[in-house]
């Protein structure tokens, strides 16, 4: 499976593309919905998603979509699934496989990803119906005391086993380590705490014999806390990342697709543009959600005669974030 898999997450990091996730939570989606003045049943969650994969010209600078459990289900109004639609448009079809964030016992404030009871048996349903690749997301809090020693390496620990689960199963693992945003830190601290972060996962990874030619790595970008007073320039960002990711990935690793974490469209666009300033021995380019689909949904609001709004607002934010990382081509090659 390990040639299969480096294949594909070459394909999921390809110059020019990055990764839509669309793959919120019924409850998470459906509250979006209802905020939009949609109402959120299963009918309209399936026909939004629809909407963003059929987006014409969507492939030009979209590799994959991540979706639930519930979408991967479902069909397309023209009865194909969701997994054929994306393949017939060359879009690899992904799945989320955890279940969620609970409290971690014996630590305060401090949570754990759930889903890897079972996941051997998921995982093969889920290559049946058509995903390519999978996603996990830990959770990691910056406080004064946070994150602890244990719950860095608890996260790191279920990373590493499901992504070795999902290269086991052929299906290339998308490893997400976030540092929440939340909070008055600085971005200096945020760079303390993702590397240590990215330290342990690596290390983890490395344990379990995972192929990093054959995983994805979403990690946050380092930028401030949301409260903190002042705003860092992408320039800062893009430097506070890139060296941070330098002094612990593997050069082998398919690529870093960052995720947004919350941060205006804007604004996480132009920091995945300063980045490709950096020569990296992997690609840097984009898995976002909201980032890209919070302006398709507000176009959209439920109405079917606005499919063609929504689907153009969602391609003009692809454009950028691809434009964006079309910069690299001209760094690495210059």
């Amino acid at each position: 499976m390990t040639s299969a898999c480096r294949q594909v997450a070459a394909r999921m990091v390809a110059p020019g593309k990055g990764i839509l996730a669309a793959d919120e939570s019924i409850g998470t989606m459906s509250m979006r919905l209802g905020k939009a003045g949609v109402e959120p049943s299963e009918e309209n969650r399936r026909g939004y998603r629809e909407l963003l994969a059929t987006t014409p010209g969507l492939a030009d600078g979209v590799s994959g979509i991540i979706f639930c459990d519930e979408t991967l289900r479902q069909r397309l109004s023209d009865g194909r699934t969701f997994a054929d639609g994306l393949a017939a448009a060359g879009i690899l079809p992904g799945i989320k496989v955890d279940t969620g964030t609970t409290a971690c016992p014996g630590l305060p404030g401090e949570t754990i990803t759930e889903g890897l009871d079972g996941l051997a048996g998921r995982l093969a349903e889920y290559a049946q119906l058509g995903a390519a690749f999978a996603k996990w997301r830990a959770v990691i809090r910056i406080g004064d005391d946070l994150p602890s020693e244990a719950g860095v390496r608890a996260n790191a620990h279920a990373l590493a086993r499901y992504a070795a689960a999902c290269q086991q199963a052929g299906i290339v693992p998308i490893v997400e380590p976030e540092v929440l945003m939340d909070g008055t830190h600085s971005l200096r601290r945020c760079a303390q705490v993702t590397t240590r972060v990215h330290h342990a996962v690596i290390a983890e990874l490395a344990a379990f014999s995972v192929d990093p030619a054959g995983m994805v790595l979403k990690p946050n970008m380092i930028v401030e806390g949301a409260s903190y007073p002042e705003r860092s320039t992408p320039e800062q960002v893009a430097e506070a990342t890139v060296n941070g990711l330098l002094s612990v990935l593997p050069n082998d690793l398919a690529g870093v697709a960052f995720l947004s974490g919350g941060q205006p469209a804007e604004r996480a666009t132009a920091n995945l543009a300063a980045m490709q300033a950096h020569r990296t021995p992997w690609p840097l380019t984009f898995s976002f959600g909201r980032a890209l689909v919070n302006v398709a949904l507000t176009a959209w609001a439920g109405d079917a005669g606005r499919v063609p709004a929504g689907q153009s607002a969602l391609a003009e934010r692809v454009a950028a974030n691809a434009e964006a990382v079309r910069g690299r081509q001209r760094v690495q090659t210059g």
